[in-house]
């Protein structure tokens, strides 16, 4: 069962930039960065798609988020900048589409 430990999330300010980092236990080609939506639903924000190639879910991201990945190392990375208040969530990493086991996520708040 693949394992993905998220880590990175902090409480900035409006404006602020953050790098997430997801180490898993196996990388595929097609990985992908998720965030909490209503009714327990996870949403992709951007990933990997499966020729390899970076794909915005989530427009809103689009110029502001860069997903990169160092499959050596077997993590996946999300550079956030220009957060938003409206960024504020639990970030996921996850196969994409997603395998059943999920990590814990990491909690970005932006606020101030």
């Amino acid at each position: 069962q693949v394992q993905f430990l998220e880590s990175g999330g902090a409480l900035v300010q409006p404006g602020e930039s953050l790098t997430l980092s997801c180490d898993a236990s196996k990388v595929f080609d097609s990985m992908a960065w998720y965030r909490q939506a209503p009714e327990n639903r996870r949403t992709v924000v951007v990933g990997f798609n499966v020729a390899g190639i970076k794909e915005y879910s989530d427009s809103s991201v689009k110029g502001r988020f860069t997903i990169s990945r160092d499959n050596a190392k077997n993590t996946i990375y999300l550079q956030m900048n220009s957060l938003k208040p409206e960024d504020t969530n639990v970030y996921y990493c996850n196969k994409w589409p997603p395998a059943t086991s999920w990590g814990q996520g990491t909690q970005v708040t932006v606020s101030g």
